[in-house]
């Protein structure tokens, strides 16, 4: 039908137009965002293009769900704007008999949508924690180099180990300036050592001296010691938030905690927001040719923003034990569901909000 076929034709240059620019502009942000975590230490500056290519990827789900609702938000705003859907629409087309061919075209880019928050988005993270974990389980001792001042990764210690070290997990003549909890402390020791205990690591300095210096209250602390032990941190994540984003929608059912359903309602929720989005697409976009597209378009991105910021909010609902995932499920996208489609009614009767109620006060009565 050449209704359908050319809706769909202008469709397709639209998405893949806008594909490409959101593409290039969410690249540049994480390359940004990427370079500097590499820069505070968080990953290893070899691997920012493996990085960057796996947090490319799983965004890709928003980012595609995005190009669908502007190609659909463009198309019809340009037909309406160029008069060409008074045309269609006076030879007896109307705006729902755009759903077949948008949803055809959608079709598989829903298909690719869900599978990106199902599986790629758990996968990616998984790869991005493993590389980031690696590299930060070298510690500060690792990032040592021996004769030079080096700052940890968190920026609140320096150390310094003599180059004359007999190993990477010993050292001489080693120096430590930190800061924590608003206490200034220097640290000095003639020999260190790292020990392993069970996931722990404990740094092992002998004949040294501590000095703790408190500013707000004018005091210095001065601490001779022969052995003096501290702990340098965990091997393992083992945080329910970060686990659950690199689960499985499959291994996340069977252990349905909380935090875990709140992970599976949200990636849920990506693929229905992308159906009703589509649908929203058709049915919101609406210009009078004499006022221009500023209004509807601004209104189709307000839209967009808000039904999404509502579901990443549903995950923190339902991870908060205040909702069920059905229930979460149900009530958000059920509603936006229902007003998609009485959009589309709404503009196949081709008619205004005042009127339409007017009709309805109308069959009341005479119903009464």
């Amino acid at each position: 039908m050449l209704f359908h076929s050319t809706f769909r034709a202008e469709l397709s240059r639209y998405f893949w137009a806008t594909l490409v620019i959101l593409v290039s502009i969410v690249m540049t942000v994480l390359l940004i965002r990427t370079l500097g975590q590499a820069s505070r230490g968080n990953i290893d500056p070899r691997e920012v293009t493996l990085v960057l290519g796996y947090t490319v990827l799983g965004n890709m789900h928003t980012i595609v769900t995005m190009a669908l609702y502007i190609a659909s938000v463009a198309t019809l705003s340009r037909m309406y704007a160029d008069s060409e859907m008074v045309i269609w629409q006076s030879s007896g087309e109307s705006s729902a008999g755009l759903v077949q061919p948008a949803l055809v075209f959608a079709a598989p880019a829903l298909v690719v949508v869900a599978a990106l928050a199902l599986v790629a988005w758990p996968w990616t993270n998984a790869q991005t924690h493993e590389i980031r974990d690696r590299y930060e389980k070298r510690g500060d001792l690792e990032r040592v180099k021996p004769g030079q001042f080096q700052e940890s990764a968190s920026g609140n210690r320096v150390f310094f180990i003599d180059k004359d070290s007999p190993s990477d997990l010993e050292g001489t003549h080693i120096f430590i300036a930190a800061q924590e909890k608003g206490l200034q402390t220097i640290t000095s020791a003639r020999r260190g050592r790292v020990e392993f205990k069970a996931d722990d690591r404990y740094l092992v300095l002998n004949d040294g001296q501590r000095i703790e210096v408190n500013p707000l209250k004018n005091e210095i602390k001065v601490i001779e010691f022969q052995e003096h032990g501290a702990r340098l941190g965990n091997t393992t994540l083992a945080l329910d938030e970060i686990e659950a984003q690199s689960t499985l929608p499959w291994d996340l059912l069977k252990n349905p905690i909380p935090v875990n359903m709140g992970e599976l309602t949200w990636r849920i929720g990506l693929a229905l927001g992308a159906f009703n989005l589509v649908l929203l697409g058709i049915a919101i976009p609406y210009i009078n040719p004499r006022t221009g597209r500023t209004g509807a378009l601004v209104m189709a991105m307000l839209t967009f923003f808000i039904y999404y910021n509502l579901i990443n909010v549903s995950r923190n609902a339902v991870a908060s034990g205040q909702w069920g995932m059905v229930s979460m499920l149900l009530a958000l996208h059920l509603p936006v569901f229902g007003l998609s489609l009485l959009g589309l009614w709404w503009r196949s009767e081709q008619t205004s909000l005042l009127h339409l109620l007017q009709k309805l006060v109308f069959f009341k009565r005479e119903a009464a």
